[in-house]
């Protein structure tokens, strides 16, 4: 049990230490060309000091939160405001797929061209039609991964209402405080360590794993280059599949912020009782134009 309590608080001074370490020299901590540094960030960015201190600024929150319950609501909207900004941004993702798509079959199909050149500002990217084709799935990936936590913020995910709709408003929002810390934060944790350091075994050299220490990690950083994974399923397509990884990371990071703001507004809502469900909640809402059969004003 000591060793339990010694190990937080070295990691939460650890945590603490690197934070301002950072914040004084971003130079140092950023310089992608120095291979400590980058090794540096690898490891720290799934660390016990990393997640030690974040949840240390979650918890000082909340604490602060309990005794100024219009903090807390500005914290759960700023939250919610990210999620919804982001969700919003990457939809759009959806109709640049599809203009894509047509413009591969109009260019392929009919003007029978191998590759499409786009240059805006006088530089030209280039790439064959199968690239393009081929990278229609990142905007899937991009509208999973960066809409998730909106779609959460708009309800739109499936809840499974066996018990949750039996019991009444402060039960609710005491079982969604008590699962999110039980179950939705441990696997999104879980996503990040193991997609963090998915992401970083195809961006450098040596590989790098969940099992190394720091000083394991820096003894290899005389080895260190980049080797940013090219991959391609054919010959000509989509070859930056690194992205993908990028993806995993951003999602599980997006999940988290919303997950701790879910559990605020939880909070918030069963210390204030049903007049506070939905409180500033940022919902969308398709509204119907007037008709004949459709009242002025009732949209």
């Amino acid at each position: 049990m000591i060793d339990i309590i010694v190990w937080l608080f070295s990691s939460l001074a650890g945590g603490i230490q690197g934070l301002f370490w950072v914040l004084f020299n971003p130079l140092q901590a950023f310089n992608l060309s120095d291979g400590e540094a980058v090794l540096r960030l690898a490891y720290y960015g799934a660390s016990g000091e990393l997640f030690m201190l974040v949840a240390a600024i979650a918890v000082g929150v909340f604490v602060v939160g309990v005794f100024r319950n219009g903090f807390l609501w500005k914290v759960v909207v700023g939250i919610e405001t990210i999620s919804n900004g982001v969700g919003r941004f990457f939809a759009w993702a959806g109709l640049l797929m599809v203009l894509q798509q047509v413009l591969v079959i109009v260019l392929n199909s009919i003007f029978r061209a191998a590759d499409i050149s786009i240059g805006p500002f006088g530089v030209a990217f280039t790439q064959p039609i199968g690239w393009y084709a081929d990278g229609l799935k990142i905007y899937n990936a991009a509208i999973i991964a960066l809409c998730c936590a909106y779609t959460f913020v708009q309800r739109g995910h499936v809840r499974v209402d066996l018990v949750y709709a039996a019991i009444g408003f402060r039960a609710k929002r005491m079982l969604d405080m008590i699962m999110t810390v039980l179950f939705m934060i441990p696997v999104l944790l879980l996503v990040w360590f193991y997609g963090w350091f998915y992401l970083w075994r195809h961006l450098i050299r040596p590989n790098i794993n969940a099992t190394q220490d720091l000083d394991t990690m820096l003894g290899r950083a005389r080895a260190f280059r980049w080797d940013v994974e090219t991959f391609s399923s054919s010959p000509s397509g989509f070859n930056a599949y690194f992205l993908f990884k990028v993806l995993i990371v951003l999602f599980a990071a997006m999940m988290l912020l919303q997950a701790v703001g879910f559990f605020y507004r939880s909070y918030l809502e069963y210390r204030e009782g049903e007049e506070a469900d939905s409180k500033d909640l940022d919902l969308d809402r398709l509204e119907q134009p007037a008709g004949p059969d459709v009242p002025e004003g009732a949209q």
